[in-house]
């Protein structure tokens, strides 16, 4: 889910709102066909591929009709809460019971190590094949136009399409998260996409802060690590006996706060430099005393 936030906040400098619809896509589209037969691997792809379709409709809107990012994503997010009631037919879905998920599918009886390792395998494909795709020239070209979208107008790159490429690619990985994550939840619920952005957003900044300058590849690894470090505080948090419904409150706070981190450390520089420059004059003020 933060990979997906990634591509669209760093390479396409947006803030999709469409996260919070296609999160809950990916989960309702898969919900729905795991309950009617369908194999859970099969049934996941088909929530990717929902997720590339929400990013399909934002991109098209927002490349093609010139509305803006933000407001983009609040309409596809509005019209993706209808979408999930009728992919599922009721506001929630249990897969509770007699029911295949990709978790059945693992060798292993412990549920939380069987998550971890279907959770493991898939980063490892995901981080790879994004790799691989920003490192062709339509992936460089997509990189490009996030860079200097002027410059890559007229080096002759289709700025619109290579948009709209990032925004299916991101939608889709954040509702290939919800895909699993309702598999692992047990249920698929129409609201469960709900703070998304923020969540994603969190684990983003976290990253940022902690490591610097290091190459896309690295950079998808270090977001993994981001949004571990953002549940351990979550836990913590929850730990120290702060009121669940307090949650979404300590998300934006936290979110706050790690966004204001980059101003905060510049206003520390300049206040270390005014002080080292006041120590270098009254040096200098001292020197031509005794002079």
């Amino acid at each position: 889910m933060a990979i997906g936030v990634y591509l669209t906040f760093r390479i396409l400098d947006i803030a999709d709102m469409t996260a919070e619809g296609s999160f809950p896509l990916g989960a309702a589209i898969t919900a729905h066909q795991i309950v009617n037969g369908t194999n859970p691997i099969v049934a996941t792809l088909l929530g990717f591929l929902g997720g590339c379709a929400a990013g399909f409709v934002s991109g098209f809107l927002h490349t093609k009709l010139k509305i803006p990012a933000l407001l983009t994503g609040i309409l596809t997010l509005t019209g993706l809460y209808s979408v999930n009631l009728f992919v599922m037919g009721k506001a929630n879905v249990s897969l509770i019971g007699d029911v295949k998920t990709v978790l059945t599918l693992m060798p292993i009886s412990d549920q939380t190590i069987a998550a971890i390792v279907i959770g493991t395998i898939v980063l490892v494909v995901v981080i790879a094949l994004l790799v691989f795709f920003f490192n062709t020239e339509m992936g460089l070209a997509a990189r490009a136009v996030g860079d200097n979208e002027q410059m890559s107008l007229a080096n002759g790159i289709s700025t619109d399409n290579m948009k709209m490429v990032v925004y299916m690619i991101s939608n889709g990985l954040i509702a290939l998260s919800g895909s699993l994550m309702t598999q692992i939840n047990g249920y698929a619920d129409s609201s469960m996409g709900i703070g998304t952005l923020v969540i994603a957003l969190a684990a983003i900044i976290i990253a940022e802060v902690i490591i610097h300058n290091v190459s896309f590849g690295v950079r998808l690894i270090t977001i993994v690590g981001g949004a571990i470090i953002y549940r351990f505080i979550i836990a913590i948090v929850l730990w120290l006996g702060v009121d669940p419904n307090s949650l979404r409150l300590f998300y934006s706070l936290m979110l706050a706060l790690f966004l204001s981190l980059p101003l905060l450390r510049q206003l520390i520089k300049q206040r270390e430099r005014r002080h080292q420059n006041r120590l270098a004059n009254l040096d200098r003020e001292e020197e031509q005393t005794n002079d």
